[in-house]
């Protein structure tokens, strides 16, 4: 073992890369890895004061993360949203230097520095650093490089026996990194794209078509009125950002209240609230109608600004009914959609189109009604399609 370390890394570094393939080995979180990788160097004698780590991501709100760790201060995580790259952060500083030119750069802190010289820099020699360096990280990904960099406040800087352990500790750090950004990956996009619940269990093996399980949920249709209507009397793209600033209100009113949207259709929204332990069913419905109340307060916030613009107002509907229902794939082999079915899921489904029908914007089943504890209106018996016999249907109070 000693004599394959030797071959890998020098002498003093040789504890650092034992724990590598140890217990840092499975570290899932970039943040611990970093923080045991350099405290580790630090133990091992290279002269480390402050190390950061920016990775590019694929993510709806991020172009990139970085792990920042400090000597005795531990790590920080910061994220970086679109557009970063084109701003005063990003431009001329080192680490777009090494990303586009795909070359290690060094600064020596100590020396007077040149005139245009990046606030990184500057900051970090007003700090106390003497040395700088910045380099590559190699990954087998395609995709921007991820960029290293390391500082010292040691008088004299780093030495180059120092710069080759750098080399290697960035070596070291690779693999992980690279795990990092395709897990990353992976989770955004699972959550993105079917959301935080059924991502966990696409991710944990549920993928096989026909894979599924019963169970008990609050099922939530909503719909935008005259969608129709509206595809006709605006642009492409008046119609998309109409759409997408609906869409938003409809998703942050469901996440406030712990609903998950399981897929768009169109203007509609299908989502569900778990409910699968009946003795928290009370406080899952009482959530599904705090989420509806939000939409309302919200619509009508929007439609105050859509007044005073001269546009017509956004009208809904919201159908709410709890009941077991199937969670699974369906598909061909080869593409899959993870849903739900089962009678719960139609008879949400003809709520909220009885709201058109009744003229309220929330529409709920009589089960719903008798697990919640907020008093509803009853509006009745009512026939949904494709249910054999009428049903009594339940409002928000006036």
């Amino acid at each position: 073992m000693a004599e394959h370390l030797s071959i890998v890394c020098s002498k003093r570094l040789r504890p650092v890369l034992e724990w590598v393939l140890t217990e840092g080995r499975v570290e899932r979180d970039l943040g611990r890895f970093v923080e045991g990788l350099m405290t580790r160097a630090v133990e091992a004698g290279l002269p480390l004061w402050r190390f950061y780590i920016g990775l590019q991501l694929v993510h709806p709100q991020m172009v990139a993360t970085g792990v920042l760790w400090k000597r005795g201060g531990g790590v920080a995580e910061m994220p970086r949203a679109h557009g970063v790259l084109t701003s005063s952060a990003y431009i001329g500083s080192p680490m777009q230097e090494v990303r586009e030119r795909n070359i290690a750069v060094r600064y020596r802190l100590e020396d007077e520095l040149a005139e245009g010289t990046h606030t990184v820099q500057r900051e970090l020699k007003e700090s106390g650093g003497t040395d700088y360096f910045a380099l590559p990280v190699r990954l087998g990904r395609p995709g921007s490089l991820p960029v290293a960099s390391f500082a010292t406040d040691r008088p004299g800087g780093f030495t180059d026996e120092d710069l080759v352990d750098i080399h290697h500790l960035v070596d070291m750090l690779g693999p992980n990194a690279e795990i990092f950004i395709y897990r990353n990956i992976s989770e955004t996009v699972t959550d993105t794209y079917l959301g935080h619940i059924v991502g966990e269990q696409i991710l944990g093996g549920l993928i096989k078509r026909g894979d599924g399980r019963e169970i008990n949920a609050v099922l939530w249709f909503s719909d935008l009125r005259d969608f129709t209507g509206l595809n006709e009397r605006m642009s492409a793209s008046e119609l998309l950002d109409l759409l997408n600033n609906y869409l938003q209100l409809v998703g942050d009113a469901l996440k406030a209240y712990g609903g998950e949207i399981l897929k768009f259709i169109g203007d509609g929204v299908m989502a569900y609230f778990p409910a699968e332990d009946a003795l928290f069913l009370p406080a899952v419905t009482n959530n599904a109608l705090g989420a509806a109340r939000r939409l309302i307060t919200d619509i009508e916030a929007a439609n105050e600004a859509r007044a005073a613009g001269g546009a017509d107002p956004l009208r809904f509907g919201v159908g709410l009914h709890l009941g077991p229902v199937t969670f699974g794939n369906i598909g061909t082999e080869d593409r899959l959609d993870f849903t739900v079915i089962g009678p719960a899921v139609n008879r949400a489904s003809r709520l909220e189109g009885l709201t058109k029908q009744l003229g309220v914007p929330v529409l709920a089943s009589s089960e719903f009604n008798l697990a919640s504890t907020v008093p509803m209106k009853s509006l009745g018996m009512h026939a949904l399609r494709g249910v054999p016999n009428p049903v009594e249907v339940f409002t928000l109070p006036d």
